[in-house]
């Protein structure tokens, strides 16, 4: 009797769980399954931690210098070793992870934005709408990434602010592309048809109707788009674009390194080392959630 009793409760449950919270339920499931994206997630949650705490954690000021022990290497004192100014690289790494992350999200947050209205207006109304808005992506799409970002910093000057605008810019038309192509086939679903012959307006329609169902590739995008947004910035702070000293800069701190390469390799190579684990990080959380939003690209 009570397992006949937990078994009608189950299906009691079921029947009264609504289509969108079991969809819900499934992909929470299929993330926890999902191995790439656990260790993403852990990883990035680890970072956001240090970088949300980090004043609290730092053993030391990231910009006070100390002359007298420049070029230290790891021991009990200074876990990371010392720069070329006597500061501790733990400390700047850990006060550096705020910034990284605060570039990467914000850059990528401004370029979706403004990728996701152009590529659904685009998709949604066609013709010569369409044609004018993919030929100015097509423009920006002919430079990589990084060397349009390079440009529009060298016009906008050397900043964290202008790193921010100058990545966002450059990953406008691949938001662009990935919603507009998503847009063109939502919108000749039956459903969107039946929503006009009802009179529903195209702001009704666009934001009620096609744009959750963009969603997802757009998740697995700006994942992706997080990593190539922080390797894009720390390459212009590497050279000398973006935040400025004495700001702890991930890639400003690897390009101060390089000059003690050989008497004094630990300075570049621990801000390197928290690049690559960081953008691993990001890419091992989006390769798991495009297997968990679209099973046929597994292999």
């Amino acid at each position: 009797m009570e397992q006949l009793q937990e078994i009608d409760n189950d299906k009691i449950i079921t029947r009264n769980e609504s289509p969108r919270s079991k969809q819900r339920r499934d992909i929470v499931y299929k993330i926890l399954a999902n191995k790439s994206a656990i260790v993403g997630g852990v990883l990035i949650l680890f970072i956001l931690i240090i970088a949300i705490f980090g004043p609290l954690i730092a053993p030391y000021d990231p910009v006070a210098q100390d002359m007298v022990n420049k070029l230290q290497p790891p021991s009990s004192e200074h876990w990371l070793g010392t720069d070329h100014f006597g500061r501790d690289i733990l400390s700047r790494l850990i006060h550096g992870a705020s910034i990284t992350l605060l570039v990467g999200f914000l850059s990528v947050a401004l370029g979706a934005t403004v990728g996701v209205f152009l590529g659904i207006i685009s998709g949604y109304y066609g013709k010569r709408t369409d044609s004018i808005i993919m030929r100015f992506m097509d423009i920006l799409l002919a430079f990589p990434g990084i060397l349009l970002a390079l440009a529009i910093v060298s016009v906008l000057g050397g900043s964290l602010l202008n790193v921010i605008i100058a990545v966002a810019i450059s990953s406008i038309p691949i938001f662009a592309r990935i919603v507009r192509s998503s847009t063109l086939s939502v919108k000749k679903l039956e459903y969107i048809d039946a929503m006009r012959a009802l009179g529903a307006s195209d702001r009704r329609i666009i934001f009620k109707h096609i744009f959750p169902n963009v969603t997802s590739p757009l998740i697995v995008q700006a994942t992706l788009s997080i990593a190539t947004a922080i390797i894009s910035a720390s390459g212009l702070s590497f050279l000398g674009l973006g935040a400025q000293p004495p700001t702890p800069d991930w890639g400003a701190m690897l390009s101060d390194g390089r000059n003690f390469l050989y008497n004094a390799p630990h300075v570049a190579l621990f801000p390197g080392i928290a690049i690559v684990i960081v953008v691993v990080a990001f890419n091992l959380l989006g390769d798991g959630l495009r297997d968990v939003f679209d099973p046929k690209t597994k292999d």
